[in-house]
């Protein structure tokens, strides 16, 4: 099924408000961070693909058309935001919170509380409030490179069936994931160091 298929007269506003987050957060301010580091690594946007949408819709025993998921599904439209250190991911957050066009409908920090397979990132819905866009929800996720890295790897390795090992797979992806946060924070330390001139 195709995207015009499912979405309708609905994808046009879809595609309105992936444009409109993307160009929003490439257009952060990053010039007037006074250490002159890239907070913004890279985006990557896309619009929930229909197969992917009616399989979730289904696992919540809704009804599977695409006016329901835009009405019970807030990740129709999504964006990743990829960042240097973990200090962006929060000044990014907070930086969105407070533009205008949509409100923050939730919030959910993977970040400071993981979940149990070790994933680690942070959620905004957004939902803009007026224009083409209007009441059309969107999942913005702001993460680390190394907590992409992981993530990236996850994805892949969940959709394997018949796995060997299982639990030890399940165990060692939770001490990488682990060992990733730790990363995490070294490398802010590192940062701080340098900037700081501590090691002349």
């Amino acid at each position: 099924m195709t995207y015009q298929e499912y979405y309708g007269e609905d994808l046009p506003r879809l595609q309105s408000a992936e444009k409109t987050l993307l160009d929003l957060v490439r257009g952060y301010p990053a010039q007037d961070r006074p250490d002159g580091l890239v907070p913004i690594l890279y985006c990557k946007s896309r619009i929930k693909r229909p197969e992917s949408m009616m399989a979730k819709l289904r696992l919540r025993g809704l009804e599977t058309d695409a006016s329901t998921a835009l009405e019970k599904m807030h990740d129709g439209v999504g964006i990743r935001v990829v960042c240097s250190f973990l200090e962006d991911v929060y000044q990014i957050a907070s930086w969105l919170k407070v533009q205008n066009g949509f409100s923050v409908q939730a919030e959910k920090d993977y970040i400071a509380h993981p979940k149990p397979n070790g994933y680690r990132s942070l959620h905004l819905i957004l939902r803009f409030s007026h224009g083409l866009e209007a009441g059309i929800t969107a999942e913005v996720q702001l993460r680390t490179i190394v907590m992409d890295s992981w993530a990236a790897l996850e994805h892949q390795i969940k959709y394997k069936k018949s796995i060997r090992h299982e639990k030890t797979i399940r165990d060692e992806r939770k001490r990488c994931a682990d060992e990733i946060a730790s990363v995490d924070l070294s490398m802010e330390t590192l940062r701080d160091l340098i900037l700081g001139g501590k090691w002349e």
